[in-house]
């Protein structure tokens, strides 16, 4: 038996409307809005039609308007930008299409309820809908095409029929005849005659029928291609073939539930019976029935899903059906949910249940009130008044309004579709579902107040106002929304933020496809430094800065856009399409960095013009800066190697001394040696005899003279035990030199491995090396102060024996970016290294920082410094955000204890043109200063310091700043050196005075050794001599000794071992009560307990002794 139908009266609605004393003059505001219904010349309007975010109705032009949109003004601009179809929205959004894509499907007329901000009588659509308009003219009939739907009536697509077996079996007569027949009129007379299925033949014959009859059964949709005699922008069928419609949700037996929230990692529905295919809502409800499952769900246009009960918290989506939007896979005419979304149906007669967590469903027992109507089925019965459309519709299934409405008629049509749940509103209107949706709050009765159209002795709600009846426990069920509490650390919402795919809010981007959530986001955000964050599409989290949201222009939209929930946890919302779920940190700023002015900025200076673009820059104990070059790339007449003379400046020739090696040493390592003269090493370089090289130079002359000494190599007499190509060496704690890494040569294979100079046994095989190659090039190393070797490459580090050489302790991953793990620190993905500074009496664990680097694939930069102390019980890594990003830089350690990071770029890795975005300024870190607040932006430079640019300590504290070889026309071959002048030598003041004799510069360990001061200290430094390349500063250790002053005559206390202080020569300062520093003098700490001044003993080296 049919269930009532409700034939509507726009005129007697009204008329009821009219002689009824309204509570509140506001309730039938949005019933008095219109639409033109011809806004401009031949444009006629179509009706309400859905829309969403993430899959517009309409794709053409668009425009926004705050103040001044009007319907008539919106298909003014569409007609502009020669569009046939125009719709308005949200009150002020225009949008303009040559067509309706095929999610933009006819919805209530009452959906279109807000007011345009231009013209307050009129409509403008709605949340996620369009008031709509077209036209056929200019510059021709638009289509033809199937008709998606009209009046309660979707399209099934196209039928076979024949005259002697018809599909549907009535035939009936339209509204001017066959020469004026339209899909809406068809539609209209059948649901007239209270039929559930419409069908359009010959593009002149209207059917009607409550089944589909004699086996009539989709046909191609080709077939169906005759337009209709009214309306030549529609197909009415053809020979033979019907345009079939129908007025039902679900299939017979099914009462359709809406668009259900889903996740892959928690589905709503847990038995998927079929995946991507030739699916129908059809074959999916068919299924579910014969596997005895009261719950069917379609996603994703070919999946269907199976279940008794909801699991986890899914539920109604917040977007209501916005993100049910493509076709099923078998029908294109059917929507089979969306991504995340499901079209969920229930069997009729059937119970729903729910496993949802009790804060998305709240079940409760509404007392009886007093309605007054009788005769309804057994168990049902008045649950309250309810308010409506506070937070979205209450009742997800509206019937067609009736000046015949009663309480009983009302009942009995949601009993006839299956559902346990009615509601009365407007005296005229009925709805249906299985529970209350958007947390529909309970009222006073007194509230519903508008007698029932049909009956004015029975109640049916009121404006906004709900008359709920039910014949089960009432659900209420509360959707989802933001987390607004319980947010690790301090987070506040904000709102829901505007993104945009092509040019996004913020910079960095999270895929958390399983764990979304505003906490696990937010940490992300927190721990990296990043300020602003939230959620976005359900999986996505972004993280930024505050200001990023003024410099994308990005604002705050209407909460309702943020409608996608959580991956994480579906009671939340995670932000919409192009929307996302904003927080901002509350709570002490997460960094707090210096902006110096003045002589606090320090400054660049032009110091002279090079001969070179050095690939190795190294201070030497005679007080000049020897410089290596790369062969092929600088001016041809260059002879390899020079040696700088700070005292000869006024007269470049005499500045520059030419050296000579013999073989290439592109990407070699360096050190200065703890031998009694400070010889320079250099090891390895780009290929074949070049990759085993070994080269000595042993620093001759002194400031103002030159010397006479050259780099010595005969890689016949003296090599590495394998060539190596991005090696880095280091001095053990026992005077050895230890050579680690590289590559064949030539951007060969790997050479995992490490070996000792002067040769010890055979190399030793590294298979964390070998593994991550070829990412941990240049690795840094460092002798620890409680034994052993730490050593750090790409993005993992670890502990080695210092015997054995083998891994003793594994260290944690080092962090990358906030969204890349696998950002790497060591060549290509080139950062520095620097080890912080080491207090008498040495107490304290040593720790190594890491700043800079890049990320595979897009090779952005990193913009964090992360530090650890490795001989911790329990190591962890520290993250501090420097103000800027930056690859292949350089960080050079000062006197005063701090270190100055300069150089390098903003995007990309080390190698030839692969680097950009200049950063020419200079930050100063503190570690004396609490962690986050440690850096200070200094001066900037105006030069590019790229690939190959160096930075080393001069004994006079400032900063020598040489080199860039980008091999990018973009970028010049820098050949001109600077100076960076610290702040503590800013403004000009005397630097004190240092005297120490010969036999007071040769430090056994914790011997006590005399100086004479100019003045008292404040500090005393030992700066270890370093080679810079790459962004490792070979040799780097900052040490503060103990010492003692009387007078003008300090005793300084050696450091106590080779663990502490590895043997080599250091820059010791002196620090005045002002931090000015001294000009250095140079010491040798440990003596030379490996020989090295003894070896190599061939002809062709000399060597000083031991």
């Amino acid at each position: 038996m049919m269930a009532p139908t409700f034939v509507s009266s726009a005129l007697s609605a009204l008329a009821l409307v009219s002689t009824i004393t309204l509570t509140s003059a506001g309730a039938l505001k949005k019933r008095d809005l219109i639409a033109p219904a011809s806004p401009a010349t031949n444009w006629t309007f179509l009706g309400c039609y859905t829309d969403s975010v993430g899959a517009r109705s309409l794709t053409g032009a668009t425009y926004n308007s705050g103040t001044s949109m009007t319907d008539e003004a919106c298909v003014a601009f569409c007609i502009s930008k020669n569009m046939y179809y125009a719709g308005t929205e949200y009150a002020g959004e225009c949008y303009c299409g040559t067509s309706i894509a095929s999610t933009g499907v006819p919805a209530a007329l009452t959906d279109c309820n807000m007011a345009c901000n231009g013209n307050t009588t009129e409509q403008c659509g709605g949340p996620d809908r369009l008031t709509m308009f077209n036209t056929t003219i200019p510059p021709g009939p638009v289509g033809p095409f199937d008709n998606p739907g009209v009046n309660g009536y979707h399209s099934l697509g196209c039928y076979n029929d024949s005259v002697a077996a018809r599909t549907l079996t009535t035939g009936v007569q339209t509204t001017g005849g066959q020469a004026a027949l339209t899909v809406a009129l068809c539609t209209s007379a059948c649901a007239a005659g209270g039929y559930t299925y419409a069908g359009v033949e010959y593009a002149s014959e209207c059917y009607c029928g409550n089944t589909i009859s004699n086996y009539g059964a989709p046909a191609t949709l080709t077939d169906c291609n005759m337009v209709c005699n009214g309306n030549s922008s529609e197909y009415c069928g053809g020979p033979d073939r019907l345009n079939m419609y129908s007025s039902q949700t679900a299939p017979t037996g099914w009462v359709a539930l809406g668009c259900y929230t889903d996740s892959v990692a928690a589905r709503t529905l847990t038995t998927p019976e079929y995946g991507i295919g030739s699916m129908t809502i059809e074959l999916c409800t068919s299924t579910c029935k014969t596997a005895g499952y009261i719950y069917a769900g379609v996603e994703y246009g070919g999946e269907c899903y199976c279940g008794n009960a909801f699991s986890n918290g899914g539920g109604p989506a917040p977007d209501g059906s916005a993100g049910c939007n493509m076709a099923c896979t078998g029908n294109s005419q059917e929507t089979c949910g969306g991504s995340n979304r499901l079209n969920i149906f229930q069997q009729s007669g059937t119970t729903s249940t729910t496993t949802s967590a009790s804060s998305t469903v709240a079940s409760s027992t509404i007392s009886v009130g007093s309605g007054s109507a009788t005769g309804l089925p057994s168990g049902w019965a008045y649950r309250g008044c309810y308010i409506d459309n506070a937070n979205g519709r209450d009742f997800i299934t509206q019937e067609p309004d009736s000046q015949t409405n009663t309480v009983e008629n009302c009942v009995a049509t949601c009993v006839g579709l299956g559902y346990t749940v009615a509601g009365m509103e407007y005296g005229v209107q009925c709805f249906c579902d299985n529970f209350l949706r958007n947390g529909a709050a309970l009222t006073s009765d007194s509230d519903c107040n508008m007698a029932c159209a049909g009956n004015s002795a029975e109640m049916c709600g009121a404006g906004d106002r709900l008359s709920v009846y039910s014949n089960a426990t009432l659900q209420v069920y509360v959707p989802p929304g933001p987390q607004k509490t319980n947010l690790t650390g301090n987070w506040t919402y904000q709102g829901c933020l505007l993104d945009n795919a092509e040019a996004r809010t913020f910079p960095y981007q999270l895929i958390l496809s399983n764990n979304n959530t505003a906490n696990n986001c937010l940490q992300s955000c927190q721990t990296f430094g990043y300020g602003a964050g939230g959620m976005e599409f359900g999986d996505e989290c972004y993280c930024g800065d505050v200001a990023n949201i003024a410099a994308a222009g990005a604002t705050l939209m209407p909460e309702s856009d943020c409608n996608s929930v959580c991956s994480g946890n579906a009671s939340y919302i995670c932000g919409g399409g192009d929307r996302i779920s904003y927080y901002e940190w509350t709570g002490t700023p997460l960094n707090s960095w210096t902006f110096a002015s003045g002589n606090d900025a320090g400054q660049y200076e032009f110091l002279i013009g090079g001969v070179i673009v050095p690939l190795i820059a190294a201070p030497s104990v005679n007080g000049k800066v020897t410089f290596l070059e790369k062969w092929g790339t600088g001016p041809p007449n260059s002879t390899g190697a020079y040696e700088l003379d700070l005292n000869l400046l006024n007269n470049f020739t005499a500045a520059w001394r030419p050296m000579h090696v013999k073989t290439d040493v592109f990407c070699s390592g360096g050190l200065t040696l703890p031998d009694k003269v400070g010889r320079q090493i250099n090891v390895g370089g780009w290929a074949n005899d070049a990759t085993y090289g070994i080269r000595l130079y042993w620093p001759d002359g002194s400031p103002g003279v030159w010397g006479q000494n050259d780099w010595q190599e005969n890689v016949n007499e003296l090599s590495l035990q394998a060539g190596r190509w991005y090696p880095t060496p280091m001095i053990m704690a026992n005077g050895s030199i230890l050579v680690v890494g590289g590559e064949q040569g030539s951007n060969g294979a790997p050479v995992p491995s490490l070996e000792i100079l002067p040769k010890v046994g055979p190399i030793v095989y590294c298979d964390w090396l070998d593994r991550t190659d070829p990412y941990n090039l240049y690795p840094f190393l460092a002798v620890l102060p409680t034994g052993d070797i730490f050593v750090a490459y790409y993005n993992e580090a670890r502990i080695l024996d210092e015997v054995t050489l083998l891994t003793k302790r594994v260290m944690p991953n080092i962090p990358g970016a906030v969204n890349d793990f696998l950002g790497g620190r060591t060549y290509p993905f080139e950062g520095t290294a620097v080890l912080m500074p080491q207090h008498a009496p040495y107490g304290d664990h040593l720790v190594v920082m890491l700043c800079g680097g890049s990320i595979p694939g897009p090779e952005f930069a990193l913009d964090n410094c992360v530090s650890i102390a490795p001989e911790d019980t329990n190591p962890q890594w520290v993250i501090e955000r420097m103000p800027s990003k930056r690859v292949i830089s350089c960080m050079t350690a000062l006197p005063d204890g701090t270190y100055l990071i300069l150089n390098g770029g903003q995007q990309g890795r080390a190698g030839f043109g692969l680097c950009t975005e200049p950063n020419h300024n200079a930050v100063l870190y503190d570690p004396s200063k609490p962690v986050n607040t440690r850096m200070t932006s200094m001066a900037n430079t105006t030069i590019d310091r790229l690939y190959h640019s160096e930075a080393v300590l001069l004994d006079d504290g400032r900063v020598l700043v040489s080199g860039s070889d980008p091999e990018d026309t973009r970028f010049v071959q820098e050949y001109r050196v600077e100076v960076f002048i610290p702040p503590y030598l800013m403004g000009n003041p005397t630097q004190p005075v240092v005297t120490i004799s010969k036999s007071q510069s040769d430090w056994a360990y914790g011997g006590t050794y005399t100086i004479s001061v100019s003045s008292t200290p404040s500090k005393i430094s030992l700066m270890g001599a370093t080679a810079s390349t790459h962004g490792n500063s070979m040799g780097q250790r900052t040490i503060f000794p103990a010492f003692s002053c009387s007078g003008n005559s300090c005793t300084i206390t050696a450091p106590p071992n080779a663990h502490v202080c590895p043997p080599g020569w250091f820059q010791l300062y002196m620090l005045d009560a002002n931090g000015t520093p001294s000009v250095a003098n140079w010491v040798r700490i440990g003596g030379d307990p490996a020989s090295l001044g003894n070896w190599p003993n061939f002809p062709d080296f000399n060597v000083p002794g031991v």
